[in-house]
């Protein structure tokens, strides 16, 4: 809004504030339908209804919230839901959260996650998907567990990773960066002992955490409402971040702890190895597709902290990193992410999915197989030459085509990434 208000802008801001006041606010939070389908201890897998008008096809989407974080950030409001966004092209979209974390959980370390939860969530989008790959894409904490998970379970029915503002360099986050010399002197003496009697961190300290993180920001709110009252979608899109922060989860003890002493203090994920259990974790052990987010205003996990990871993914089968517009939620679920994050999602998820199989055919191996058995002799050479060679004719085209393997390299992209980076697939 102009310092001197238009009398456009004054009749868009009345009628802002007069539905703020009557209906208490202006974002469509309605969340979309969802169905349980798998369940376990601090484990909830939902299946996200088809929409009626789109036939649900293609490889399933499984998207892997962050500990503390309510799933809240991959279904913030409608128009900037990237739930809605995946059920309205078709695909099948599944979800993993946690629940409430209370103290009686406080003994659970970062191990539950990796070994168990995000494990057991694969398995069954897999079978409730029709035995078909899954998609893996975590947010922040989420990524990390994708990744962590890829690396220690390469059976797993994994199609490909997305990393959505994930710190793997914590050296690069400027929150934390000037603390680390202080740990490494305290050694945890102040810290460890707080978070061991209190069971974790509890939820308002988790809040606080996150509205400071985006530090200006939180100070000038209240100007900022100002300028936009007539601005009836950031007014929305600010309502619905408020309810996401209000619904922090607490970290469990020992978990808390783990990334204390092990990614605050020590960076161990900077080398790409993590151990647990007397087991280590090797994040170069990875041969999936993997696709990396970082936002370029994102204070939590600054593009840096992110692009770290790059490096730690010699032998993945095609690397891309890409820099898109917003901060650490805004990245994923902001009013830019519709073209930018989420073509980008879906350019990925299409390259690397498996085709489509006709229905009640069985699978493309048992074809062939019963093609191959029921296949007549050879024909005379002067007969074959004479029908078309619909395979040569495919092959030739496909030669001509573009190849468009990095993020970057399509003209027709809305936006522009002057950091992107692929590496080449392997062969």
């Amino acid at each position: 809004m102009d310092l001197l208000p238009k009398p456009d802008q004054v009749a868009a801001a009345a009628s802002n504030v007069a539905h703020l006041m009557l209906y208490g606010g202006l974002a469509d939070l309605r969340p979309m339908p969802r169905t349980l389908i798998d369940e376990g201890p601090l484990r909830e897998v939902y299946h996200y209804r088809p929409a009626k008008q789109v036939k649900s096809t293609g490889d399933p989407v499984l998207l892997v919230t962050p500990l503390a974080a309510p799933s809240l950030c991959f279904d913030l409001r409608r128009g900037c839901s990237l739930v809605e966004h995946f059920v309205e092209q078709g695909r099948p979209t599944y979800l993993v959260e946690y629940g409430e974390i209370s103290f009686k959980d406080r003994n659970l370390g970062m191990e539950h996650w990796i070994r168990d939860v995000v494990p057991e969530a694969i398995r069954a989008v897999h079978e409730h998907g029709g035995g078909r790959p899954v998609h893996v894409i975590g947010w922040s904490l989420g990524g990390i567990f994708a990744i962590l998970v890829a690396a220690s379970q390469p059976k797993l029915p994994i199609a490909s990773v997305t990393v959505v503002g994930s710190p793997f360099d914590v050296t690069q986050v400027p929150l934390v960066a000037p603390l680390r010399p202080i740990l490494r002197i305290t050694d945890g003496g102040v810290v460890t002992p707080i978070y061991r009697m209190m069971g974790g961190a509890p939820k308002p300290l988790v809040r606080r955490a996150f509205q400071l993180s985006s530090g200006t920001k939180l100070l000038t709110k209240p100007i900022a409402k100002l300028q936009h009252l007539d601005d009836r979608e950031w007014l929305a899109q600010i309502q619905a971040v408020d309810r996401f922060t209000a619904n922090m989860i607490a970290y469990p003890g020992r978990t808390f702890g783990q990334m204390y002493h092990r990614m605050v203090k020590k960076n161990q994920l900077r080398n790409g190895v993590l151990e647990y259990d007397g087991r280590e974790i090797r994040v170069d052990s990875i041969t999936l597709p993997v696709l990396i987010f970082a936002g370029n205003t994102d204070g939590i996990a600054p593009i840096n902290s992110v692009k770290a990871l790059v490096r730690l993914l010699p032998n993945a089968h095609e690397v891309r990193f890409e820099i898109v517009p917003g901060g650490h939620l805004g990245m994923l679920t902001g009013r830019a992410a519709r073209t930018t994050t989420w073509v980008i999602m879906d350019e990925w998820i299409e390259q690397h999915s498996t085709p489509d199989e006709p229905v009640g055919k069985g699978s493309a191996r048992k074809r062939s197989a019963a093609k191959t058995a029921k296949k007549p002799a050879k024909k005379p050479a002067a007969k074959t030459a004479k029908k078309p060679a619909k395979r040569a004719v495919a092959a030739a085209t496909a030669e001509v085509a573009p190849r468009r393997t990095a993020i970057g390299s399509n003209p027709e992209r809305r936006f522009a990434s002057g950091s992107s980076r692929s590496l080449a697939p392997k062969r």
